[in-house]
């Protein structure tokens, strides 16, 4: 088959994503780029009382040693459903898990707070298949056995139903079991980290994709994420020196790179600069500041919100005989994209989640999955806490809440004067806001622009109305295929907060 027409069967076969919203978020400054007398605002999470929420499992399971979200929450139907890693031993071997696998372990709940176990019924363990494993087919065998981060995809618009879910995984196969060269980039470690897919009916029982690795040969590439975005699915995921470097050949440590592939079979051998921190790419670079594994992410439609983990080495040599890691602490970071290859932190340093305080559960260093949902008026963000001193300590899962897309607002910077903004140009047939602190006698005043920063005639409305979802009522039906843009103006002393503006198609 002639390359141009493989391509084209390929792109035919692969669904395209239905018309979404559009969500221009606050912290957002390609789509609210032009802005006078504003700033931005970000907010922390807030911690669930009940943390951590899901626990690991008794002597004789496979998450006894822990149970962490190297993995995904998707909400089906009224079903919150939930991926993780679990860990049978109590103890680490040399930093990495026994075997070199961690079970994919499954859990279900109904209100993204209490959380239940399945038996599966699918994977012998301990004698026995009363455990809630989820298996995974292939060969060889070493490609099946995940090792670290998860990352599952719900793509329900796949015309084939037993790819309408998809995983990417870390395994650590060993050269000899896979086909293929190595890289020459870097040190041999004797084994791959390598990227695996695979695919689902259910999100239960899967099969890998094709007989070796996704990423290039022999390369380590620790995958962290995945997801559809325009016509591509995207895993990113962490590379360190000596297989990544600063654009001028230096070294950058731990940064986030990404492959791309059209139908989730056939993955490119190059692959992308998705993100490092300011203080990674400065001359000289901070001490000690990277990043940790890709992001987990929230597919919008439009945009895409993520943490990402902030990782600073410890200030002193770990003591003679802890882990290499002993001291590294983490936070999580906010970060966007808006082409799905590029991400930026709003405000960088900025802490979504925070780790604990000494003595709490989760005082160490945090992990990110793919877990943001939104339920009633909140966003629900799931994570995990890891022990960077491998004694495993409370490695478990957390829960995390936000307003609904209530991650930052933009008010004035001088309140007694008034302030504005101006979206990017866009179609649609509704519009309302995410907004806060609005009062009858401070309304904001919204006008629709042409292309040109025009005022259209007769398009404009004031709002008093604070709500998560805000709607709009113009003067005039808007034309859902005409490019316009919108202008927000506060008065002098508004107190308002707008944290997101929701464009139906």
């Amino acid at each position: 088959m002639k390359p141009t027409i493989l391509l084209a069967a390929l792109l035919a076969s692969t669904p395209l994503l239905p018309a979404e919203e559009q969500v221009f978020f606050a912290f957002d400054d390609q789509n609210l780029a032009w802005k006078h007398n504003l700033k931005l605002t970000l907010e922390t999470a807030t911690k669930h009382p009940d943390n951590p929420v899901l626990r690991r499992g008794p002597e004789g399971a496979p998450d006894h040693g822990h149970a962490i979200l190297y993995g995904t929450v998707v909400k089906d139907g009224d079903t919150f459903r939930m991926w993780y890693l679990g860990m049978f031993e109590t103890e680490n071997l040399n930093g990495q898990a026994p075997g070199w696998w961690r079970p994919m372990c499954y859990a279900e709940s109904k209100d993204g707070v209490h959380w239940t176990k399945p038996e599966l019924g699918l994977v012998e363990f301990n004698g026995g298949t009363k455990n809630n494993i989820c298996l995974i087919e292939g060969e060889p065998e070493s490609l099946t056995r995940v090792n670290d981060f998860l990352s599952v995809l719900h793509d329900p618009d796949d015309p084939d139903p037993e790819r309408r879910y998809k995983c990417a995984y870390i395994a650590h196969p060993p050269f000899g079991d896979v086909r293929g060269g190595r890289s020459k980039i870097g040190p041999n470690e004797g084994r791959w980290g390598a990227m695996i897919c695979a695919t689902s009916a259910d999100g239960l029982r899967w099969k890998i994709v094709g007989d070796r690795p996704a990423n290039a040969e022999g390369e380590r590439f620790e995958v962290s994420s995945l997801y559809r975005f325009g016509d591509f699915y995207y895993a990113t995921g962490q590379l360190l020196s000596p297989w990544s470097w600063r654009a001028d050949g230096s070294p950058v440590g731990r940064d986030v790179l990404a492959y791309r592939s059209p139908d989730f079979v056939n993955w490119s051998r190059a692959k992308a600069s998705s993100f490092a921190r300011a203080g990674q790419l400065a001359n000289p670079p901070v001490p000690g500041q990277q990043c940790h594994m890709g992001f987990g992410l929230w597919n919008r439609g439009n945009v895409l919100v993520g943490l990402n983990g902030l990782w600073q080495d410890a200030a002193e040599k770990p003591p003679a005989g802890e882990n290499w890691n002993y001291g590294v602490r983490i936070d999580l970071g906010l970060v966007i994209s808006n082409d799905g290859v590029h991400y930026r932190e709003p405000v960088p340093g900025f802490k979504l989640i925070e780790r604990g305080a000494n003595g709490e559960w989760d005082d160490i260093a945090l992990l990110q999955g793919h877990a943001f949902i939104n339920e009633g008026d909140k966003t629900m963000i799931w994570y995990s806490h890891w022990d960077t001193g491998g004694k495993l300590k409370t490695m478990e899962i957390g829960l995390a809440t936000l307003r609904r897309d209530g991650f930052g607002h933009l008010s004035p910077q001088v309140t007694e004067n008034d302030a504005h903004f101006i979206t990017s140009p866009f179609s649609a047939r509704s519009i309302s806001l995410n907004v806060d602190g609005l009062a009858p006698d401070a309304p904001l005043t919204l006008s629709l622009l042409d292309p040109l920063d025009r005022p259209i005639e007769g398009q404009e409305v004031r709002l008093t109305a604070n709500g998560l979802r805000a709607p709009v009522e113009w003067p005039r039906p808007l034309d859902p295929e005409a490019k316009v843009a919108l202008r927000v103006h506060y008065p002098a002393d508004s107190a308002a907060h707008v944290y997101a503006i929701y464009l139906e198609p």
